[in-house]
């Protein structure tokens, strides 16, 4: 795994993650209610509704209004009626970003993402401009100290594809989007506990970045994730300092 500073840069995102706690509630309810209307109110045969659902608990979300997402999704409340958009576009230094959205106004939403690159030193791209650059994956990461042997009898076992460490100790399992839920309940049955666990696009290549490059960049991050209408931001920068 590459990355000069990855378990710093871990910790760094979910603080920043942690400080939108109410951007993050209103992500998580989107995600429920468009899982559910894709794919129906049981969370034990709709996957990406129980990952949903898995968010939601992690970030303490009252279950009442889980139930109303799910409620609206499948059709028993009235909402917006959300659909899912991904825009990819250019950072400092060329990184390449992809922005995944839900939305009720696809114009307003292509005009804000728009935006926020031009206004950052990036630029909007096309389809197919740097998606090319990421693997679409479940993947987990543990922090350095974990025993290696042990995730990977347990991983492999349950269907990973890959299990690797990195210069500083740190674990990562890879696996297909389909085998993350089963992945990640035999990892825990295990005592195992990842510092990470999303499907995520794991970019193949890293473009690493520091100084002032680094600010700009995180710069333009903050500015597409502080967008109501995006769900998810990846990067393949790597910040070869933690910027703030």
């Amino acid at each position: 795994m590459a990355g000069h500073s990855k378990w710093a840069n871990i910790q760094h995102r979910k603080g920043r993650q942690d400080a939108k706690r109410g951007k993050l509630f209103t992500r998580v309810i989107k995600e429920i209610t468009v899982a559910a209307k894709m794919g129906g109110a049981d969370p034990g045969s709709n996957p990406r509704l129980r990952l949903a659902m898995d968010k939601a608990s992690e970030a303490n979300m009252p279950k009442d209004t889980v139930q109303r997402a799910i409620q609206r999704g499948a059709g028993g409340l009235e909402g917006a009626n959300y659909e899912e958009i991904r825009y990819e576009g250019y950072g400092i230094g060329g990184a390449a970003v992809i922005v995944d959205c839900l939305t009720d106004n696809r114009t307003r939403t292509v005009a804000e993402v728009r935006h926020a690159f031009s206004k950052n030193g990036g630029n909007l791209g096309t389809d197919g401009s740097v998606a090319f650059q990421f693997r679409h994956c479940g993947q987990f990461l543990f922090a350095p100290g974990t025993p290696e042997d042990k995730v990977m009898e347990v991983a492999i076992d349950a269907g990973a594809d890959d299990v690797g460490t990195d210069d500083e100790g740190g674990v990562e399992v890879v696996c297909a989007p389909g085998d993350f839920a089963a992945l990640k309940q035999a990892l825990a049955q295990a005592g195992l506990k990842a510092d990470v666990a999303e499907i995520t696009m794991k970019p193949l290549n890293e473009t690493s970045l520091a100084g002032e490059d680094a600010a700009k960049m995180q710069k333009l991050l903050d500015a597409l994730e502080n967008l109501d209408d995006v769900q998810q931001v990846y990067t393949n920068a790597g910040f070869d300092e933690t910027v703030t």
